[in-house]
């Protein structure tokens, strides 16, 4: 980590940058340094590695915190290899996704409060394990095409040394003696109103119904445990910014039978260079010179899937905009592809020869003349 440069060096913006500030210094920097134009060139191919890194951590809010406050250390996962791979700051190997409310959830459940008929939710019953959460950067052309890409992210399972009921192997856990099991308790009270019974969660076993005389040691009587894995997951073409992609049964396990949560991939995609993005459509500006604008050309434009030659007609305008059909980004649900617009920007020449300067006021001079035949006719 000694040897990385500061993020913020990389892109070359201050540390209080915005989040737009930041994304147009990446935008430029990845187009100086793209392989697409530098092919060959392994200095520009580690300059754009890092370029991707830096944005990577800086266009997320969270990882941009924590490298902030900590440095590389914040969001290197495998800083502290040497102490068992775990990480104090990003939460262990590969990170921390979802929250410790994750975890609750799947040891107790919500006691959420009373039902429709008047009786709290017991714990007995077989409850769905929660969803958790996990994020994935992708660069602009595998949003565009679809990739494989390695996921981590860690989770809640049951114990595997007592098989995720918290008792200590050998021993088994107890009807609780003060709920009988129910995992609630009625409490009488007596108001202004007369007497008033209502059910609480049972203090002793927590609204489980059962109780623990000799806990776990792995899990500490929980049943649960947090284990960091890796699946490979396949990233459908089409997927923006903020995209979900779900794996099922990939979440926290359930509890008492019930089944596994999911996994929620969140999709980011960095920015490209040279194409702008509008739904399906993509977007990208061609810049030609005034001869090229005036006689017409044939110039190669670039694709996400390599250059074409565009046919410019002769006495095509500034902001001209060409329409490619076809050339755009995959809907995400197979519905075909969105097109590819093209605009037009054309350059004015600022260093002319006086023989240059003479044939344009020659060619102005007649223009002009030509129009205003045109106006009196």
């Amino acid at each position: 980590m000694a040897d990385k440069r500061d993020f913020y060096e990389v892109l070359g913006v201050q540390k209080g940058a915005s989040d737009e500030d930041i994304k147009k210094a990446y935008r430029q920097a990845a187009k100086k340094y793209h392989p697409d134009l530098n092919p060959g060139d392994k200095t520009a191919e580690s300059k754009f590695k890092e370029i991707n890194e830096a944005y990577e951590v800086l266009s997320d809010k969270d990882k941009r915190a924590r490298y902030d406050q900590y440095g590389h250390a914040g969001v290197d996962p495998n800083y502290g290899a040497g102490q068992g791979g775990y990480n104090p700051f990003t939460g262990g190997a590969g990170g921390f996704n979802g929250d410790l409310g994750d975890i609750f959830e799947s040891f107790f459940g919500g006691f959420g409060g009373f039902s429709g008929g008047g009786s709290r939710r017991t714990q007995n019953g077989p409850m769905r394990g929660s969803d958790i959460e996990a994020h994935v950067m992708l660069s602009f052309e595998e949003s565009a095409t679809g990739c494989k890409k390695t996921v981590d992210f860690s989770r809640v399972e049951d114990c595997d040394q007592c098989g995720g009921t918290g008792a200590a192997p050998g021993t088994t856990p107890k009807t609780c003696d003060q709920c009988g099991g129910r995992g609630q308790v009625r409490v009488t009270q007596q108001t202004p109103f007369g007497v008033v019974q209502t059910a609480k969660v049972c203090p002793s076993c927590n609204g489980t119904g059962k109780t623990i005389e000799k806990p776990c040691t792995k899990c500490n009587g929980q049943g649960r445990v947090r284990r960091s894995h890796k699946i490979s997951v396949d990233i459908p073409a089409g997927v923006d910014n903020g995209s979900v992609v779900t794996v099922r049964g990939q979440g926290n396990s359930g509890a008492n039978g019930g089944p596994a949560g999911d996994l929620l991939i969140v999709v980011s995609v960095r920015p490209h260079p040279i194409f702008e993005r509008d739904g399906n459509d993509l977007w990208e500006e061609l810049t030609i010179t005034f001869a090229q604008a005036a006689l017409g050309a044939e110039i190669m434009v670039p694709t996400l899937d390599g250059k074409i030659a565009l046919k410019v007609p002769s006495g095509t305008q500034f902001g001209h905009t060409f329409r490619v059909k076809d050339k755009g980004i995959p809907d995400v649900h197979g519905r075909g592809k969105g097109s590819l617009y093209i605009k037009v920007k054309i350059e004015v020449p600022t260093k002319l020869t006086s023989q240059q300067q003479e044939l344009l006021r020659q060619f102005d001079t007649g223009a002009a003349a030509t129009e205003k035949k045109k106006k009196w006719r």
